[in-house]
C-alpha cells in the first residue's frame, strides 16, 4: 500500500488508520474531521498529509479501472449548458477542484447547478448574464485555467461589471491573447493577467482572430460562447494551433448542445452560427489524461490493466497515449467500451511529438525512465505556461532521482539510468504529483511532496492508485 508522513495530528490515529479497525471512540473523533468519510486517503488528506512514499509493487497485477469524468468535457459542457435554453443534465460529471471552481464561477452570475441521483443540473439563463445592480461582481477560479480562459468570455458579452480573478498561481499565466481577441470585438476589459476588471458589452463585430501557440484554450474560450452571441464568431487563428484535440472536444460539447460550426481543414477558421444551445443530457467521458497513469503503471511493471469506458473513438485527444505506449513495446487492445494494456517485458524508448497530447508528457517521461533505450519528446514548448513550467520541472525531478534527463527548446530527452530514492517536489502542480508516483511503483523510496494537489482534477487518485497493490 502507499505509506505516508503526515502532520503530528494523524500520528495520533496513525495505528488505527493503518490497522483498519477503528473503535467506538476514534470512530466519533475521526467523524468530527471527515464527516462521513472513512477512507484511508480521504483521513491522511484531513490529518494533513506532507508527503507520500510509495511502496514499489510486489507483484505484476491485473485488474480494471474506473477513472472519473473528464474535467476537460465537463468545464466545456458547464459552460453551455450555462448558456443553454432550459436545464442540462451531466451525467459522470468530474467533481474535483477545477469542476468545482467552474460550478462557482456559475453561480456568481447567476447560474444555478444542483446534485441530484441522475447527475448535475444546470438551470441554463438561455443566454448570457444579467448583472442589474451597481456593485461589481466578484468571480473566482481558483487555481482553474479553463475556468478563467472560459468564463472570461462569457463575462464579456454579459451585462454589468465583474473582477474575474484567481490565486496567486493563475494569476502568473497568461491572459493577454484572449483579451486581445475579445477586446477586437469591442469588449471592454481592464488587465491583460488576472485580475480583469470586465464591463460587459454587446459584441461591435462578429470577427476577430486569436493566436493558437500559447494555449488553444484562448479559442476554446471564445467559440464555447460564440452561439450565443447576436451574429455568432467568425475566428481566424494566426499561428499555429497547439492541442487541436482539445479543439476538436470544444466543437463536439458545442454539437451535443445543438450547435453548428463550419471549420477549414487546417483548423485555422472557424464560422459559429448564431444558434444558441439547447438543453442536453450527456454522459461525461471518462478522464484519458487520468486514464494515462494506470496505463503507464501497468506498461513500467509489466502488469495488464483494463480502463473501462474509454475507446479508439474517445472524443479525448490523450487516448493517444495508449498508442505510444505501444509503440514502447507494451501491448494495447481497443475493445468497444474498454483500453487493455498490457506491459512487456521491457519498454523501448520514442521519438515523438506531443503537441496534441501534452497533458501526458509528464507520464511518458516517468515511463521513458524505466526503457532501455532514450526518448525524445518534441512539440510541447507551451507547456512551460501551465500550472507550472512542466518541462524544466519533469526534468529537474527526473535528475533528482538519478535519471539522465535534459530539457530542449520544445520539449525533453530522457536516457534511462538506474532510479535513487528521492523526495518529488510537486511544484502545486497535480500531474507532477500523479506521473511520479508511477515511478515509485518500481523503485523504492519516491516521496511524493504535496500529495494534496491531485483534489484538482483527480480527488481519489491515490485510492485508485492503492487498487493496485
Amino acid at each position: 500500500m502507499l505509506l505516508a508522513w503526515v502532520s503530528p495530528e494523524y500520528y495520533r490515529y496513525r495505528g488505527i488508520i493503518e490497522s483498519g479497525s477503528i473503535p467506538a471512540q476514534a470512530e466519533r473523533e475521526i467523524s468530527c474531521l471527515l464527516g462521513s468519510r472513512t477512507d484511508w486517503f480521504g483521513m491522511a488528506r484531513v490529518l494533513g498529509v506532507q508527503s507520500f512514499a510509495v511502496e514499489p509493487l510486489s507483484r505484476a497485477f491485473d485488474t480494471s479501472i474506473v477513472v472519473p469524468g473528464s474535467k476537460s468535457h465537463t468545464n466545456r459542457a458547464l459552460i453551455c449548458a450555462g448558456l443553454a435554453k432550459g436545464t442540462s443534465t451531466l451525467d459522470n460529471w468530474l467533481e474535483s477542484d477545477d469542476t468545482t471552481a467552474m460550478i462557482g464561477a456559475l453561480d456568481s452570475v447567476g447560474i444555478n447547478t444542483s446534485v441530484e441521483e441522475r447527475g448535475l443540473l444546470v438551470e441554463g439563463l438561455g443566454g448570457f448574464a444579467k448583472n442589474l445592480e451597481d456593485e461589481e461582481i466578484r468571480v473566482f477560479a481558483n487555481r482553474s485555467g479553463t475556468t478563467a480562459r472560459f468564463v472570461l468570455p462569457l463575462l464579456a458579452f454579459s451585462q454589468g461589471s465583474y473582477l474575474l480573478d484567481g490565486d496567486t498561481q493563475l494569476r502568473s499565466r497568461p491572459f493577454d491573447d484572449q483579451v486581445e481577441s475579445l477586446a477586437q470585438l469591442g469588449s471592454n476589459l481592464r488587465g491583460t493577467a488576472l485580475p480583469i476588471a470586465i464591463q460587459g458589452v454587446a459584441p461591435e463585430t462578429n470577427t476577430c482572430s486569436v493566436s493558437g501557440e500559447i494555449s488553444s484554450q484562448f479559442l476554446s474560450g471564445l467559440l464555447l460562447v460564440a452561439p450565443a452571441l447576436p451574429l455568432g464568431l467568425n475566428i481566424d487563428v494566426t499561428t499555429e494551433l497547439v492541442s487541436t484535440p482539445y479543439i476538436e472536444l470544444t466543437l463536439a460539447t458545442m454539437s451535443e448542445f445543438g450547435d453548428q460550426y463550419e471549420v477549414s481543414p487546417d483548423f485555422r477558421r472557424f464560422e459559429v452560427e448564431p444558434t444558441g444551445y439547447n438543453s442536453a443530457q450527456i454522459s461525461i467521458e471518462p478522464d484519458a489524461s487520468a486514464a494515462s497513469y494506470f496505463m503507464a503503471a501497468a506498461a513500467v511493471s509489466g502488469s495488464t490493466v483494463e480502463i473501462v469506458g474509454l475507446h479508439a473513438n474517445s472524443i479525448q485527444g490523450d487516448i493517444r497515449f495508449a498508442e505510444i505506449l505501444r509503440q514502447m513495446g507494451a501491448g494495447v487492445e481497443f475493445k468497444s467500451n474498454s483500453i487493455v494494456v498490457s506491459g512487456p517485458p521491457a519498454l523501448t524508448g520514442v521519438e515523438v511529438d506531443m503537441s496534441d497530447c501534452s497533458d501526458v508528457a509528464q507520464t511518458l517521461a516517468v515511463v521513458a525512465a524505466g526503457a532501455t533505450t532514450e526518448t525524445t519528446v518534441t512539440g510541447i514548448g507551451f507547456i512551460r505556461n501551465k500550472e507550472t513550467n512542466r518541462i524544466k520541472a519533469t526534468v529537474e525531478e527526473l535528475r533528482r532521482c538519478g535519471v539522465d534527463a535534459e530539457e530542449s527548446h520544445d520539449g525533453f530527452v530522457v536516457r534511462p539510468t538506474k532510479v535513487k530514492p528521492a523526495r518529488i517536489r510537486t511544484y502545486d502542480d497535480h500531474r507532477m504529483a500523479m506521473s511520479f508516483s508511477i515511478l515509485g511503483l518500481t523503485n523504492a523510496g519516491i516521496n511524493i511532496e504535496d500529495p494534496q494537489c491531485v483534489e484538482k482534477t483527480f480527488p481519489k487518485f491515490f485510492e485508485t492508485l492503492n487498487q493496485l497493490y
